[in-house]
């Protein structure tokens, strides 16, 4: 991911800085808006992941701690845990596991700030919030590519321009932590943390929606360190 962005990043400099030696007087302009950009998004640190064998014994705490840490995910579906950062935590802890099948999993991070520290969750027949993540930072150089008086109707893909990019200006901006992939969660308990990079909120989501026939039981548990 970082290359990724250093890659796109640097192709940004390249246009502006041929777009200054025709333009000298919007330099202070484009520099201005490429470095509230750079601010307002931070590096995000890896997660750290690792696997345990206790999984009779962690589903069996979840069952008795109550329904709250039990989810059925249907078929087609995708879950997202929404767990809101604690301020007086610094990291984030979670571990889950399934009965007799595998599921997806991945976690992302929202940069917004929640209206209480309450873990919520919401149910989807289809992921639109992975398409707006994917699509994030190709909006962000065609927006670049305009604001140099490029012409946006060149986003079209059969003209041959850069690539346009849609996403609700509404919505906070989304990185990716953990790409969705599936896991092996009825083998073994799955678990991981991850440090906060800031106020925000944690997306754990759980992917069924490869699956057009089986729900899926999830065991999960979330909590927070100092």
């Amino acid at each position: 991911v970082g290359f990724t962005f250093n890659l796109f990043f640097s192709s940004c400099i390249l246009i502006c800085s041929q777009f200054y030696a025709s333009n000298p007087t919007r330099k202070v302009e484009v520099s201005l808006y490429l470095e509230v950009v750079v601010e307002t998004n931070p590096e995000i640190a890896p997660a750290s992941l690792w696997n345990r064998k206790d999984i009779v014994e962690f589903k069996n705490t979840i069952k008795k701690e109550g329904s709250e840490g039990i989810i059925k995910v249907g078929y087609g579906e995708t879950v997202t845990v929404r767990v809101p950062t604690h301020e007086d935590g610094t990291c984030l802890f979670w571990e889950f596991a399934t009965d007799y099948y595998d599921i997806g999993f991945g976690v992302y991070f929202e940069w917004t700030i929640a209206d209480s520290n309450q873990v919520s969750i919401h149910v989807s027949e289809s992921d639109d919030e992975d398409e707006y993540d994917e699509t994030a930072g190709a909006e962000f150089f065609v927006d670049i590519f305009i604001f140099l008086g490029g012409n946006p109707a060149l986003g079209d893909v059969e003209s041959g321009g850069p690539p346009r990019a849609f996403r609700d200006p509404n919505k906070p901006r989304q990185d990716e932590i953990i790409p969705v992939y599936r896991r092996d969660c009825h083998e073994e308990v799955y678990a991981g943390s991850h440090s906060y990079p800031g106020r925000g909120v944690y997306l754990l989501k759980f992917d069924n929606s490869y699956s057009l026939w089986r729900s899926k039981t999830l065991y999960y548990r979330v909590y927070y360190s100092k």
